[in-house]
């Protein structure tokens, strides 16, 4: 192994295919910082995966619509659908996150016919599913637990939700905890846990001197809606909990695979860091960095100085405008690739030890079967990041 200047030792290959054809790995998360290219990402590894031999189900939860149209299907809902076109052994299915429409798949799983409809219709759930913070994170939570337990598919890829950061699905079941178990939230709970006619007359003892503000502020219908949601929301929550740590679990145990998204840009490669030392703390499998649309020449012997000084001279005798021109596109690119090599390096002197693999900047957007199949090629060829 080749030192490469400054000392520094290319980091370890990622071999994607290896984590693909191993039967052991039942989960695979793409996850990284907005517009790097996961959901593009996770479809091409899931195609791959199925042309490789493995049923694989791809789960996103970013809203674009690419992956239906790259995968030749119409729409993508919360049901997963097949893809035909596969050239293999194995089969693929595709599916979008509907958070409210999981959310209300639990309720009416998880309680009696008229608790169920008390939560359905109350407005407070209605706001709460559709978009209280963390509801996205969690019911990707969710419906990842879901797949995991029907057993239908021997590998899920999933696409995490375009936050901020990447990894708060990992907070969601914490942050929804928060909410649930604060001490308002509980005060309103505390009529129908203790039960009867003196229960509220205590409630309204402790709660009085409160209760008029928030009247007036907000209006006495208003407060008795939270607090016939709030009821009927707690007496499912105890699963909600529970099958919540039950997923954290198996994003911790060794079938499961994190990949790390990212562009040669300085804020994408930070939040890489970041992913990589969260995802460690987490105890997460890190498989490795997949380093999106990186800027190569087929010219590289031929540097940007160079380029630029060969540019000048044809200009200054007014020759071959064409070939300066080309020299000067060439010499921009090499900058490019300079400084995004630059952005790379920090990444890979924090985390020496982290693998990593690097797609080529393609000349079009991805946008059939053919396009994720050429992304997932990218993605296995095993060449370390140049020097």
């Amino acid at each position: 192994m080749t030192e490469r200047p400054g000392g520094h030792r290319p980091p370890p290959e990622l071999d994607l295919d290896a984590i693909i054809d191993d039967r052991n790995t039942r989960i695979i998360v793409c996850c990284g910082s907005g517009g790097v290219g996961k959901t593009t990402t996770a479809a091409a590894i899931g195609l791959r995966a199925a042309e490789r031999g493995r049923s694989a189900v791809v789960l996103t939860v970013d809203p674009a619509r690419r992956l239906a149209q790259s995968m030749g299907l119409t729409e993508l809902d919360n049901t997963p659908r097949p893809v035909a076109g596969v050239e293999g052994p194995g089969e693929l299915h595709a599916m979008m996150l509907d958070m409210k429409r999981t959310f209300d798949e639990i309720i009416e799983a998880h309680a009696d016919p008229e608790r169920a409809r008390q939560i359905l219709s109350n407005p407070f759930y209605q706001s709460l599913s559709s978009s209280f913070a963390g509801t996205q994170e969690y019911m990707a939570m969710e419906k990842l637990g879901q797949l995991r337990r029907t057993g239908e598919w021997d590998l899920i890829v999933v696409d995490t939700p375009p936050s901020r950061s990447a990894l708060d699905f990992l907070d969601a079941p914490e942050r929804l905890g928060r909410f649930l178990d604060g001490r308002f939230i509980r005060l309103l709970m505390a009529p129908a846990k203790a039960g009867g006619r003196s229960a509220f007359k205590l409630f309204n003892a402790g709660f009085g001197f409160v209760a008029g503000a928030l009247n007036k502020l907000l209006g006495a219908q208003l407060i008795k809606d939270l607090q016939t949601f709030v009821s009927a929301l707690d007496a499912v929550f105890g699963g909600f909990r529970a099958r919540a740590e039950q997923t954290y679990r198996l994003l911790q145990a060794p079938g499961t695979a994190f990949v790390v998204v990212a562009a040669p840009e300085r804020d994408a490669m930070r939040e890489a860091s970041y992913f990589v030392e969260r995802l460690a703390e987490e105890g997460m499998p890190l498989a490795g960095l997949v380093v999106n649309r990186v800027h190569r020449s087929p010219a590289s012997g031929l540097s940007a100085a160079r380029s630029c000084a060969a540019a000048e001279d044809l200009e200054a005798r007014g020759e071959h405008e064409l070939t300066s021109a080309v020299l000067r596109l060439h010499a921009d690119r090499m900058q490019l690739a300079v400084r995004e090599h630059r952005e790379q390096e920090h990444f890979f002197s924090a985390h020496p030890t982290v693998p990593v693999t690097q797609v080529p900047a393609m000349p079009t957007d991805v946008h059939d079967l053919e396009g994720l199949r050429e992304v997932g090629a990218l993605l296995a060829e095993r060449e370390r990041p140049a020097a």
